[in-house]
């Protein structure tokens, strides 16, 4: 799956974050700090590659700042994209599970390499719940969308 990367800044998370990714057979499509020439600053980076999940260029996204917030926030501006701050595995785990997230946010800050792998693990062994009440969250979020436009 192509996956989209961006980073505000180049950290060895950040770095690992695309390596992993290889890794795991997925093609990093990279923003910001990590795509020489991209501007690097955290809201265009991020709102380029939740445009790339948006727009159909990528499956996902993994988005990257200091905190990670404002990575989410950026991602989150973007219709279609519901981005999760996750800072350990069973918040990835519930994020895709519960919110059926396409965007995964980080801290470079806060996010230790071992984090990562086990983030990373967590976010693509789970999957949409395919549960009544859970969906319904979900379309109501997506309603909420289409009414803001």
């Amino acid at each position: 799956m192509k996956i989209a990367v961006a980073a505000d800044e180049r950290t060895g998370v950040a770095d690992a974050v695309v390596e992993q990714l290889r890794a795991r057979g997925h093609e990093p499509v990279v923003h910001g700090a990590l795509a020489e020439g991209d501007r690097a600053d955290w809201a265009w980076c991020c709102e380029a590659a939740a445009r790339d999940v948006a727009e159909g260029r990528a499956g996902q996204a993994v988005v990257c700042c200091w905190t990670g917030t404002g990575a989410s926030i950026a991602a989150n501006k973007v219709a279609g994209i519901r981005a999760a701050l996750c800072g350990d595995a069973a918040t990835a785990e519930g994020a895709r599970k519960w919110n059926d997230a396409n965007v995964l946010a980080l801290s470079l800050r806060a996010t230790s390499e071992a984090e990562l792998t086990e983030i990373l693990d967590a976010w693509f062994a789970a999957g949409p719940s395919e549960d009544a009440e859970d969906r319904a969250n979900v379309e109501h979020v997506q309603a909420i969308e289409r009414e803001r436009r």
